[in-house]
């Protein structure tokens, strides 16, 4: 087989790999990128099959995430000490997006949301699960391919700026001052001049590190713009960037509950958020969701068995021989959904 196809991509060596002179060139166990693929290449080796393994769906995103993740520290610092503070867009695009692309076609939501969970390296996981977030959400929004190509790309860039962000500030273990919220709010329009400045970018993604923490009503930063001049790329990000950091442990607070971010997102739909791409966003969520068992605000369990379209959050729920229409019975509601 051609090494210089992508049939290898993402698939898992099973030993080191050697050339033929015996010098060593990758261990066993690395997930590989298209970036190991060219390395593979240099060094003449041709991969078979048998020298690859395919993961289950769980392994892939776990490895993948993480991978993507330390690929995004590695970008975080080689800006970090770069003069010009620009993107280096070709390792972003051989370690970074070819696994974001495959992550978001397996459609495993409850499995992404699982390795997206932030361990003790949010500011570079937060980047690569609003990538993936935000590519599942252009997916369902039906965007076209080329744009969804380039939405992926400004949705994993968008926090770029917090580079020039002082980390004690990233990672206060409590509330910012005023103060420390004047200098963390600079980070949207640092990303745009840093995004705007590299080769391989176009304006619409340094539009959305400027723009996703603005507000369909006006009450966002930096500049407090109306619905009406903030991208329909920076509309779709706000909502997935919220909504990773809600679900996200962080150094000041503990994840929310799945059902409690989604139930304040609704809420966020009526005046900051763009209310088609979070009903959107909402209601795929939900779909992925039947079949979960929920725990009703009477105490009882049931299993969602159909999300109503026009009521997302208040599905129908079977417990026993009941089927209760929760967008019926207004009084009871879901307090929580429980993994399978």
């Amino acid at each position: 087989m051609e090494n210089n196809t992508e049939t290898f991509i993402g698939k898992q060596l099973v030993s080191n790999l050697f050339n033929d002179k015996g010098v060593f060139v990758l261990p066993a166990m690395t997930l590989l990128s298209a970036e190991h693929i060219r390395l593979i290449g240099q060094h003449k080796i041709v991969l078979e099959p048998h020298d690859v393994i395919k993961l289950d769906s769980a392994a892939f995103f776990q490895i993948a995430v993480d991978d993507c993740t330390a690929a995004m520290e590695g970008i975080f610092e080689q800006i970090k000490y770069n003069k010009t503070k620009r993107v280096p867009m070709i390792e972003l695009r051989n370690e970074v997006i070819p696994f974001i692309h495959q992550v978001t076609e397996k459609g495993d939501f409850y499995g992404i949301l699982s390795a997206l969970q932030t361990k003790d390296d949010y500011t570079y996981r937060h980047n690569v699960a609003v990538g993936i977030l935000s590519t599942l959400l252009g997916k369902w929004l039906k965007l076209k391919p080329e744009d969804l190509s380039m939405l992926t790309i400004a949705a994993t860039l968008h926090d770029i700026g917090k580079i020039m962000v002082p980390a004690e500030i990233l990672t206060k273990p409590g509330p910012l001052t005023d103060k420390e919220f004047q200098v963390m709010k600079k980070h949207t329009t640092y990303g745009y001049e840093m995004i705007r400045d590299t080769v391989g970018t176009n304006h619409m993604q340094a539009l959305v590190a400027l723009q996703h923490h603005e507000r369909m009503d006006g009450s966002g930063y930096p500049f407090g713009v109306l619905g009406n001049r903030i991208t329909d790329f920076s509309k779709i990000v706000a909502v997935t960037d919220i909504f990773h950091a809600m679900t996200s442990d962080r150094y000041y607070r503990q994840a929310a509950p799945l059902y409690e971010v989604l139930l304040q997102m609704e809420e966020d739909v009526y005046g900051k958020l763009d209310p088609y791409i979070c009903r959107v966003f909402i209601n795929k969520l939900m779909q992925s969701m039947i079949g979960n068992e929920a725990e009703l605000s009477d105490g009882r369990t049931g299993r969602i068995v159909l999300i109503q379209s026009n009521d997302p959050l208040r599905p129908l729920v079977n417990i026993g021989e009941e089927f209760i229409d929760l967008s019926k019975e207004r009084s009871l509601g879901i307090t929580r959904v429980l993994p399978l």
